[in-house]
């Protein structure tokens, strides 16, 4: 019929929210004196037939609209293309704005332009897409027919958004650290590994970008942070992806209890500024931010929660057999600090809903983090749990160049003795901390289970537009 399928764009006058907006106020008589011509796109989401009049809805990316298709009014060519068309095919709409008997704001088309014509139908409108593995496989087909989905990933634009604004106004700046590294570094995690053919060598995705961002302060960018990508090589479950978003941030002069204060801080105006409120519903439970938030050591945790007796805390095979005895699996190199945080991991921290800060984390476990003065078997660090999952990790930086080589060398043992997750020795780090790294205090926070936080999603893959899955 000599109809272009695939056209290269279209001049819209309005979007559907900005007709909305301008003619949504006025009434039925306002509309009919209202002459003017405007056009919009969008794509067809559903079609009701009347022989020579049919009414559709199009969809653009910030809302729907009716449309009124007459064959008076489009010709009998226009009309005849028109009955050509269907649900899923992108279209242009020129005409005027008028209300229905029933009172629904409607443009009433004297011309349609076919914009794009879909191959394949959507998903049957009265069931929509429920199929999760369906809609996690083809996210686009979630979008188009689940707005809810679309106004969550809407939400996490503005987290993010809100989030970069929030340092920004405290002085930090914004950087962007290497995600191909010689050395992964930063984290307790496996990672993935490449080779570069022009440089002939090994390289790691990033696992964090702590030691990156550490290395910014010691060159004098004394308040810094990074939105970024990490990546680890582990298991796929409802709170782990193998890539995602995390902030992390570093500031000189700080302690891990300064940034606690600047946590309440973030949480609370960010969610007054993107819900009007601090209290949140997650998976059946209220959830009150107001700080301030719960502080409690790791060890009475243990004691208080898990039902730990004292005598476990520091005997290591008194450790082993509580964990064994709840079904806990463990390795034959696992520490006592790491028997006791799987003891967390399983027995605590599902319970810990309220926003709460748990510290004082055993330096074996905690390789980056400095040592506390009061008690050198356990560093200056805190983890936030909040709906049982982990929301952030921080901890007063390890500035130490000699007990770091330390740290590194007892990393270096963990990996040589079979842990794949164990950190590597990174001597150009502790090159740079020679140097002098500041006092400072640094944290990650995982973005991806703060918007399941605050929109009550109970899997990462539901706040991740394009999750890892296995191939069909």
């Amino acid at each position: 019929m000599g109809v272009d399928l695939y056209p290269a764009g279209y001049k819209c006058d309005l979007s559907v929210s900005e007709a909305i907006e301008r003619f949504g106020p006025l009434d039925a008589q306002s509309l009919e004196k209202q002459k003017e011509r405007y056009s919009l796109a969008g794509r067809i989401m559903s079609i009701r037939n009347f022989g020579k009049a049919s009414f559709i809805h199009i969809k653009d990316r910030s809302g729907r609209i009716q449309a009124y298709l007459r064959k008076d009014k489009l010709g009998e060519e226009g009309f005849r293309i028109f009955k050509l068309l269907d649900i899923g095919d992108f279209v242009g709409i020129k005409g005027t704005f008028f209300r229905t008997r029933t009172g629904e704001l409607t443009i009433l088309a004297d011309e349609i332009t076919l914009l794009c014509k879909a191959l394949r139908p959507l998903p049957e409108k009265w069931h929509g897409l429920s199929d999760i593995e369906i809609r996690y496989r083809q996210r686009y087909l979630d979008l188009i027919v689940n707005d809810k989905v679309k106004d969550l990933f809407i939400l996490r634009s503005r987290i993010i958004r809100f989030i970069r604004e929030f340092f920004n106004t405290k002085g930090f700046l914004e950087v962007e650290t290497p995600m191909m590294q010689p050395i992964p570094g930063g984290a307790t995690a496996r990672p993935f590994k490449t080779y570069h053919n022009a440089l002939g060598m090994n390289l790691y995705l990033r696992v964090a970008p702590e030691l990156y961002l550490k290395r910014l302060v010691i060159g004098g960018l004394e308040r810094v942070f990074e939105i970024n990508r990490n990546f680890r090589n582990e298991g796929v479950s409802v709170e782990h992806n193998p890539e995602f978003t995390m902030l992390e941030f570093y500031m000189a002069y700080a302690t891990y209890e300064d940034l606690m204060i600047l946590t309440e801080e973030l949480f609370s105006d960010l969610l007054q500024e993107v819900l009007g409120k601090k209290v949140i519903e997650y998976q059946g439970h209220s959830i009150d931010f107001t700080p301030p938030w719960r502080r409690i050591p790791l060890f009475e945790a243990l004691r208080e929660i898990a039902g730990l007796r004292e005598e476990a805390l520091t005997d290591i095979e008194a450790a082993a057999s509580f964990a064994e005895s709840r079904d806990i699996p463990l390795t034959r190199r696992d520490s006592l600090g790491k028997i006791l945080t799987k003891i967390f991991d399983n027995l605590v921290e599902p319970k810990l809903i309220s926003p709460t800060f748990i510290f004082g984390y055993p330096t074996e476990v905690s390789p980056l983090s400095r040592r506390n003065d009061k008690d050198p078997s356990l560093t200056d660090r805190f983890e936030l749990f909040v709906g049982g999952k982990e929301i952030a990790n921080a901890f007063t930086e390890l500035n130490d160049p000699d007990d770091q080589r330390e740290r590194f060398n007892q990393q270096v043992a963990l990996r040589e003795s079979g842990d794949d997750e164990a950190q590597f020795m990174d001597e150009d780090y502790l090159t740079a901390m020679e140097y002098g790294l500041p006092p400072t205090a640094g944290e990650g926070i995982g973005i991806d289970r703060v918007v399941m936080l605050l929109t009550d999603s109970p899997s990462i893959r539901d706040v991740i537009l394009f999750p890892h899955m296995r191939s069909k």
